[in-house]
């Protein structure tokens, strides 16, 4: 299938980026520009910005809650952004419609970003809130069951890599990951995945944008290697909770988070693999308006249902 046309036409409306070095504080600040005005976003019973205090420090974080209930399940979000870029305020959107499909109470995670803190920092900070959800349960009226944690891009790299920590630690209590679009090998060699030449150019995310864009990630420790910054490459995915992994039929991504699915479905692990055809890397993100796009957050309700 050809890219969406609301997917190509808004491609072919943006400018050249502009040449030299990447610039962390200016790409930010266009992120930030971008974001809706409060009276323009989906509203919630409740929507609470504090601090979780954590093992590794405080963490900033926003809390969605979906309806008035005695309890809840809960979904630890954590949003894309090469690891480097994005914030609770530019993926606002994405878990105020993750709380309003699944009933679930929603924590976004504002960790710190690349380079301004070195790896593991960001990977820290998600890992402790989720621990946090689960020992202050009665604080989010946490009903003791569903604790899911979900993730685009970077973020479902942190996803995944959090899952995987949590069960080496033995804290159990994580019952699914949602990967959306994961970034989940580092080692951007293009002869790795089909889908890295497949999907190089003309799709917004490009191959060969992917090693600087990750490269502030990289630089400031985190090795290609290590599971925990690949979760692909981690030898043994037995025992992780079960997992939703979408993809984007025109993402350089696409066949990692594939392969992933596969691999977690022959160590045992209930998986389901979901491409999005017409779609591009972040269309969670940028074209979740579009009904068969929005459409993820239904699968997202299904999946978390058969838990």
């Amino acid at each position: 299938m050809t890219l969406h046309p609301e997917i190509a036409r808004f491609l072919a409306s943006l400018p050249a980026p502009p040449e030299g070095p990447l610039d962390p504080a200016t790409m930010r600040a266009a992120d930030e520009a971008h974001v809706a005005p409060l009276d323009e976003r989906l509203p919630l019973h409740a929507v609470d910005d504090v601090t979780a205090k954590t093992a590794v420090g405080e963490v900033p974080v926003r809390i969605y809650t979906p309806v008035e209930a005695d309890t809840y399940g809960v979904l630890v979000y954590f949003h894309g952004g090469a690891f480097f870029l994005g914030s609770l305020e530019t993926h606002d959107h994405v878990a105020r419609s993750l709380a309003e499909e699944t009933g679930l109470k929603v924590v976004s995670v504002g960790y710190r970003l690349a380079p301004e803190a070195a790896f593991p920092a960001g990977l820290d900070d998600c890992y402790a809130v989720v621990r946090w959800a689960a020992e202050e349960g009665t604080g989010l009226a946490w009903d003791g069951t569903t604790l899911a944690v979900a993730g685009d891009s970077s973020g479902g790299t942190f996803a995944a890599a959090v899952a995987a920590r949590a069960h080496d630690d033995g804290f159990d209590r994580i019952t699914h990951q949602i990967l959306y679009y994961p970034s989940l090998d580092l080692d951007f060699d293009v002869d790795r995945y089909p889908s890295l030449r497949e999907n190089a150019v003309g799709y917004g995310l490009e191959t060969a944008g992917l090693k600087p864009f990750n490269a502030f990630y990289l630089d400031s420790g985190a090795d290609p290697a290590d599971p925990l910054v690949s979760p692909v490459k981690r030898a043994d995915l037995t025992g992780l909770p079960p997992a939703l992994v979408v993809t984007a039929e025109h993402d350089p991504m696409r066949d990692e988070g594939e392969l992933y699915g596969e691999r977690l479905r022959e160590a045992g692990v209930e998986a389901t693999v979901s491409r999005y055809e017409g779609a591009g890397h972040g269309f969670v993100q940028h074209f979740s308006w579009i009904p068969e796009y929005h459409a993820v957050f239904a699968e997202t309700r299904d999946f978390l249902g058969r838990g």
